[in-house]
């Protein structure tokens, strides 16, 4: 750990110059506290140092007025000070701190000595009074979030981002007398994060914006808890929601039976020409030339991903008659024999496979997964099919390969730049994507707007179980003992 430039960066001991840090890293003290929950000190306790928190993070509690129990105020992330306000309240501790779920590390300094810094530094003092004031500001913008939750007969308040009525109908059905729901029609990102001012919860969707910038945010004004309704969380910092104190969950397995479906859809679609006889037949020219599919029975399909999606489309795609070879480093062997499948390597798979699907999650490893050399390696004349994130796949290379006719066609209920235009109607405006209307003008190119999930059996299956991870939330379980919650990558 290096203090020095720990405290060249933090505030207000950034105010100091040079000599002046070097001598307060020396007289620093390190206490580690390494076990969840441990008590560092309690309200009302002598406040005889001020501290930095170095490594991990710790949580600040304080009792309400003639209560008992303890509520969390919020967390200290690494480069938070306190202790300072001990300094001018007669060195009482004004909350009580417990380390966070990993522990925790504090560089510690005696009173007497940030004292003598005030005194001999008058740039330090000015920023130690910014500081102050800061925390002043902090504390009675909490206490407006507060009472405007009160305002709300006592029920915590939940800020939903991206909301269209088919949310809003699933939730409202389920929803408990001990919340209210903030239906917002924009999506989350550094320009509407303020809409959750007053919300303890934010729930967000697959294409809000929650960076470190907007977590930043979010902690900032009082949300705890960010729980998200989808089950993939690539568009979330989840080292930097750590970092401020902030709790994700997800909904890990909403209704694979949907997506699969989808997927299917997809496929017998495309395969028979469905949409294109669907506009013919509408303009009253009932020919069948150029509308010619095969049979699936018999043919090869190829499954990206052996998940509960990957798991529920082999069982569907088997009473098709198809042979299934399944590509996932992952699955557990004993899991994937009790499928309809032949597990292979990703290269066999893509030329052996008539239809190829993908149900991989998007990670930095799975990121453009098909490429142009991988669709190269695909039987000539394929199908691909694609209900899981649009950045598996490198839309340019798949916009060559169906120029060549390499791809024999394409069903895509994602797309790597989707969140420009999915969800929203653009009818009356230009497409400016110069990919995305590329595609558009494929005949063997079917897209939907990620709507695989949308079943009336899934939207209330995620009610359910975002609600269901809330309440867990609320009821106070952290760390290992809440379901659906997201970690950073260790």
């Amino acid at each position: 750990m290096d203090l020095e430039s720990l405290l060249r960066d933090t505030a207000p001991f950034s105010a100091l110059d040079a000599g002046a840090v070097g001598g307060l890293a020396v007289k620093a003290a390190r206490r580690d506290v390494p076990s969840p929950g441990d008590v560092v000190f309690r309200e009302g306790a002598p406040g005889e140092y001020v501290f930095l928190v170095a490594e991990g993070s710790f949580d600040v509690f304080k009792r309400a007025p003639g209560d008992a129990s303890e509520v969390r105020l919020r967390t200290l992330a690494v480069g938070e000070v306190g202790g300072l306000t001990s300094m001018a309240t007669e060195a009482t501790r004004s909350a009580t701190l417990r380390a966070g779920d990993d522990g925790g590390v504090l560089v510690t300094w005696a009173r007497r000595d940030i004292s003598s810094l005030v005194d001999a530094h008058p740039a330090f003092a000015r920023a130690v009074i910014r500081h102050l004031g800061e925390k002043v500001r902090q504390k009675t913008h909490r206490l407006a979030a507060l009472r405007s939750v009160a305002d709300d007969e006592g029920r915590t308040r939940v800020a939903f981002f991206d909301t269209k009525p088919y949310d809003r109908r699933s939730f409202e059905a389920a929803r408990p007398e001990t919340l209210t729901f903030d239906y917002l029609e924009p999506r989350l990102d550094a320009a509407t994060a303020a809409l959750a001012d007053g919300a303890s919860i934010v729930c967000a969707f697959v294409n809000d914006v929650l960076d470190a910038r907007v977590l930043a945010r979010l902690a900032h004004d009082g949300v705890r808890l960010v729980a998200l309704r989808c089950a993939g969380y690539n568009h979330v910092d989840v080292a930097a929601a750590e970092r401020v104190g902030l709790t994700v969950t997800r909904v890990p397995a909403y209704s694979p039976h949907a997506v699969a479906e989808h997927g299917v859809a997809l496929m017998l679609a495309l395969n028979r020409n469905v949409h294109r006889a669907h506009q013919r037949v509408r303009e009253g020219n009932f020919t069948l030339d150029g509308l010619v599919g095969f049979d699936l029975h018999g043919r090869t399909a190829g499954l990206v991903g052996l998940g509960k999606i990957g798991a529920r489309l082999a069982r569907i795609l088997e009473g098709f008659g198809m042979r299934v070879l399944a590509h996932d480093p992952f699955v557990d062997p004993a899991a994937s024999a009790r499928l309809p499948v032949t597990m292979t390597s990703l290269e066999h798979l893509l030329a052996a496979a008539d239809v190829v699907s993908l149900n991989a999650p998007l990670t930095p490893d799975t990121h453009h997964l098909i490429d142009a050399a991988r669709l190269a390696r695909m039987k000539p004349g394929a199908m691909l099919i694609n209900t899981s994130r649009g950045g598996l796949v490198d839309t340019r290379a798949l916009i060559e390969a169906l120029k060549t006719g390499q791809l024999g066609a394409a069903g895509l209920d994602v797309y790597e730049e989707e969140a420009d235009y999915f969800f929203e109607d653009h009818s009356a405006t230009v497409i400016t994507d110069d990919l995305l209307a590329r595609l558009m003008t494929f005949n063997n190119v079917l897209i939907t707007s990620h709507q695989a999930f949308l079943t009336r059996d899934a939207l209330d299956n995620i009610a359910g179980v975002t609600i269901a991870n809330i309440e867990q939330f609320l009821a106070g379980r952290r760390g290992a003992e809440l379901e659906n919650v997201v970690r950073p990558a260790r």
